[in-house]
């Protein structure tokens, strides 16, 4: 039961955070005063680049990655996607040459490059098989143009978030002098 509370708390600390962080200026230009009292104004945040990257990737897959400068993704992308296609093709082709060998069985024709191996049955129970790994490879691959739809438009996102000495979050490891036992935590630092 405690640790649901602590995760609990840890949610709506995070919740809290996410509101407030929400709260910028309408010109999306952010204001950051150093202790010299000078007003450093950062980059301005395009909101449509998340959007423009993921229809890039939708368009052709790889530009999105293209477009967030992560080049190196785009031969995992088309790798990805060119392993759904080819065992896709694969399992299309064994089945049509089950189940024209069915065909050709039912008809009374003994000339398929099967006859004496496999049985009707057996032609039956292929055909099942490589439609079965036909559709999952579909699956596969549909799945992985989204995820590449998905992955541009979150790296679009994550492109724009604030990261600088301002804000930082570090993990620390500290003895504790009274009983001798380790003590471990995580701090968040704001500069204002």
């Amino acid at each position: 039961m405690p640790s649901k509370l602590l995760i609990l708390y840890v949610f709506l600390f995070l919740s809290c955070y996410y509101i407030t962080a929400q709260n910028q200026e309408k010109d999306n230009l952010p204001a950051t005063i150093t202790t010299e009292d000078e007003i450093e104004i950062a980059e301005p945040i395009n909101p449509l680049a998340p959007a423009k990257a993921a229809f890039y990737s939708a368009v052709l897959p790889g530009l999105g990655q293209a477009y967030n400068k992560k080049y190196w993704k785009i031969p995992i992308v088309y790798a990805a996607l060119g392993t759904g296609i080819y065992f896709y093709i694969d399992n299309n082709k064994n089945y049509n040459l089950y189940r024209d060998a069915y065909k050709r069985r039912l008809a009374g024709f003994e000339d398929d490059e099967f006859f004496g191996r496999i049985t009707l049955d057996g032609l039956q129970r292929a055909q099942k098989l490589y439609r079965k790994n036909k559709e999952i490879s579909l699956l596969v691959t549909m799945g992985m143009y989204a995820l590449n739809i998905i992955d541009a438009n979150v790296d679009a996102h994550l492109m724009q978030y604030n990261i600088d000495e301002n804000l930082t979050l570090a993990p620390h490891f500290i003895i504790n002098e009274i009983n001798a036992k380790s003590d471990v935590g995580l701090t968040l630092n704001f500069k204002f």
